[in-house]
């Protein structure tokens, strides 16, 4: 029956359905209200058909770069070109939209178990547990759910693994793409982690201008391109190559340059 049909992980949709609706109609003030929500790129979302997408950013915060996702994808889908006014674009979201995260950060408390069920992805760190630096195997389980989640829809994935910018993209994400062959789209997100908390619940400052630019797929080469270099072309799309920090590319530059300006306007 429709109302009991469940996702690959046994999620009710209807129910994931519901609370997308309802976390979204709580947090869009977030983007729209107490700060800006600047967007690029939103014809590139709602050009995009079918499944096996497989979305790479840098990360701020834990939870409000993945909730902004949600807002920005569906109000594209929508129609909306670089807008989320209006929250009506929720009246019937895309249920079938995951996002990878550490499994300890989504059982740390009620919020983040309910935002699980809308469609987190899990994996177990390989490289960070509780705090401390930790060296382990790779749950081949864990890869194999990313893959399931890509069958049936949108993927969302953070390659850093962490909210420190310009730490190194994790070499998984390339062999996830090697393997699975999605179609690969770059986001780059900015203004918040000077919005919120690091977990992203909660506002730390009001007024602030939040950028999310969309870019056009990658062109990658699955069979023949080598684990390091679409590490190397991740971190250029996403703008967390070294080379950004040390010396700043022209086009880098002037696109910082517009950004600041419409900041300090909004400011």
């Amino acid at each position: 029956m429709g109302l009991f049909k469940k996702d690959p992980f046994g999620h009710f949709i209807f129910l994931k359905r519901w609370l997308i609706q309802l976390l979204g109609i709580l947090s869009h003030r977030r983007y729209h209200s107490f700060n800006s929500l600047q967007i690029e790129g939103s014809e590139i979302i709602r050009d995009l058909e079918g499944k096996h997408v497989l979305f790479v950013s840098n990360h701020q915060t834990y939870f409000a770069d993945v909730a902004a996702m949600y807002h920005v994808f569906n109000a594209s889908l929508k129609g909306r070109i670089d807008s989320i006014k209006n929250v009506g674009y929720l009246w019937s979201p895309k249920t079938n939209l995951y996002y990878v995260a550490a499994a300890e950060t989504m059982k740390s408390g009620f919020l983040p178990k309910v935002m699980s069920y809308v469609g987190a992805v899990t994996i177990t760190r390989t490289w960070r547990a509780a705090g401390e630096s930790i060296n382990r195997q790779v749950d081949m389980k864990d890869i194999s759910n990313i893959g399931t989640a890509l069958d049936d829809g949108w993927v969302i994935t953070f390659p850093q693994g962490t909210t420190k910018a310009f730490n190194p993209i994790r070499k998984g994400t390339a062999h996830i793409i090697k393997k699975y062959k999605p179609l690969v789209v770059p986001i780059v997100i900015d203004g918040f982690r000077r919005s919120f908390d690091k977990k992203g619940l909660f506002i730390k400052k009001k007024g602030i201008l939040q950028s999310m630019v969309i870019k056009a797929p990658l062109e990658i080469d699955y069979d023949n391109d080598s684990t390091d270099k679409i590490v190397e072309q991740l971190e250029y799309a996403i703008e967390q190559h070294p080379s950004f920090l040390k010396v700043p590319t022209e086009e880098y530059v002037k696109l910082k340059k517009e950004r600041n300006k419409k900041r300090e306007f909004w400011n």
